[in-house]
């Protein structure tokens, strides 16, 4: 079996309970208020109270801030703590803040919103403040530091199908929203009981009575009978706290729409007689009720709502016992608070030897009487024994997950290359297949300039061609036929009544570069009228 001791801690009061757990069974063992100037003192008091001097400690942070990240659901458990930590930096830097200074705790929950992305509730608190809180349990057994508002729905048994809020009304108020059996929102007040307080405390001169009047006070309601003046001589000093935080309260089941079936309503504040009726007449579309912890039933000699009083410590030391949402402690762990359990030996003097013998003779000395030096040798050698188990323990855990998780990263990794392998391959055929045709288009299109630029080229050429022949064509010199018989190729048929005029023309071809590569038959004379064939290139 094993207990805890929860201390919810607010300026003036520390509201304690100590919880045991057996299996699955919780039971609370005491609990209480206790009031203080000084709290060291009062810490000592309750310890001593409760007999919790080799107890385990459970206790709320103080300063916590609350910040909301959204991820892709897909993201590996690596790059999400990396993708966290690079969102916290760039909202330190925004607000002038030095990350470094801050303890910080996430949890993951479900994105009402978007279904293909998470939410992180991102939780931090200031190192110099965590660590004042734990100095002042520095000669007793703190285990466990956790924030209020996720170790308060330890004391309900959710309901999947029914969302709810835990109205926790202490020094400030703490609006926890309940969806799909999961922390959803976190919301926190300025107002809470300690402004109730503070303002009974100017008249009534004593915290504790402020406290005691609070409780003993009754809120009147439409339904309800008429109440003296005596009876409302707080009310003044009540009201507009619980007035801003039910409006604070309808507002967030409003946007919640009709996910939201249940108000849970805990704190200080609430044991204010009919607190309970008047938030239901201003949310009269949900059931609100007093929150009770589930595991607690009420006897003879203690009342529920005694119990309820302590809701805040109670769900403490739950934490404290690994109940509710893991990776919420605080506290830095040292090497005992490692240690598993069954490692651990205590040797109680008082048991007799017959209780001794049951816990194993192998271990079992009777320290009432002196050890001789074989038996502190072999005292040593177990202790030395023992370490080095626990520490090769430690080493072999703690390698084996590394390398789990370096294996698990490399899977993922070769998965993710292998696919991009993939992707690239098909892109590269893509690129390939682009490629031939935009070759064949440019091929085709060559072909096609070519084509124009002959065809351009041929139809100019002949007319200044022509131009050309009129310069040079001797008088008597007769051209019968012009042939461009291909591309370039031009073939002329030309007569004379004398040899020398057609020499003259060929020559003149040649020499003004009319034509290239410019050859000629012999000519024939046929009734006094000599006939030549010129053939050539146009330039």
């Amino acid at each position: 079996m094993s207990n805890c001791l929860g201390l919810y801690i607010e300026e003036h009061l520390i509201k304690y309970a100590k919880v045991s757990k057996d299996h699955d069974n919780l039971k609370v063992e005491s609990f209480g208020i206790k009031f203080y100037d000084k709290i060291g003192e009062a810490i000592k008091q309750i310890i001593e109270e409760t007999y919790s001097q080799k107890t385990p400690i459970s206790i709320n942070l103080s300063e916590e801030m609350y910040n909301y990240f959204d991820m892709f659901a897909l993201i590996t458990k690596s790059d999400l703590q990396k993708a966290i930590k690079t969102e916290f930096d760039a909202y330190c830097l925004d607000k002038n803040y030095n990350p470094n200074v801050f303890e910080t705790r996430y949890a993951v929950v479900d994105n009402q919103l978007d279904k293909e992305k998470i939410k992180i509730i991102h939780i931090a608190d200031n190192k110099i403040e965590l660590n004042k809180r734990a100095q002042q349990f520095s000669d007793y057994k703190l285990t466990n530091i956790s924030p209020i508002s996720m170790s308060i729905p330890n004391l309900i048994k959710a309901n999947k199908d029914e969302g709810s809020l835990i109205v926790n009304i202490e020094d400030k108020t703490t609006i926890t929203t309940i969806i799909d059996n999961k922390v959803s929102n976190i919301d926190i007040l300025e107002e809470g009981s300690s402004q109730i307080l503070d303002s009974i405390n100017i008249k009534e001169n004593s915290y504790s009575k402020s406290y005691e009047i609070c409780k003993n006070t009754t809120i009147y309601t439409s339904e309800g009978k008429e109440l003296q003046e005596s009876e409302t001589n707080y009310l003044e000093d009540i009201m507009p706290t619980l007035y801003s935080i039910v409006g604070q309260v309808k507002k967030i089941v409003n946007a919640n729409g009709d996910k939201i079936k249940r108000v849970y309503l805990t704190g200080t504040a609430t044991l204010i007689n009919n607190a309970d009726l008047y938030f239901q007449e201003y949310l009269p579309e949900v059931e609100c009720e007093m929150l009770k912890p589930y595991f607690v039933k009420e006897t003879k000699d203690v009342s529920i709502k005694d119990y309820m009083e302590v809701n805040t410590a109670i769900s403490i030391a739950l934490m404290g016992l690994n109940e509710g949402i893991a990776g919420m402690n605080f506290k830095a762990q040292s090497f005992s608070d490692k240690i598993p359990g069954w490692l651990k030996i205590e040797i109680n003097p008082d048991k007799t030897k017959s209780e001794q013998k049951n816990l194993g003779s192998w271990f079992t000395w009777d320290l009432n009487q002196s050890l001789d030096k074989t038996e502190k040798g072999l005292i040593r050698i177990a202790v030395y024994l023992l370490v080095l188990l626990v520490i090769f323990s430690g080493f072999s855990i703690l390698l084996n997950n590394q390398m789990e998780k370096k294996e698990q990263e490399a899977k993922e990794s070769i998965n993710s290359t292998q696919q991009q392998i993939l992707l690239a391959k098909a892109d590269d055929e893509k690129v390939k297949t682009r490629t031939n045709e935009y070759a064949t288009l440019i091929k085709n299109l060559e072909e096609a300039n070519d084509r124009i630029t002959d065809r351009t080229r041929t139809r100019n050429a002949i007319p200044n061609l022509l131009n050309q022949i009129m310069s040079v064509i001797p008088e008597g010199v007769q051209l019968t036929s012009i042939d461009n018989t291909s591309g370039k190729h031009i073939k002329i048929t030309a007569q004379s009544n004398k040899y020398e005029q057609l020499g003259y023309f060929i020559a003149k071809l040649k020499t003004e570069i009319i034509l290239n590569d410019v050859i000629s038959t012999a000519g024939q004379k046929d009734d006094g009228v000599v006939a030549v064939t010129i053939e050539g290139e146009l330039p």
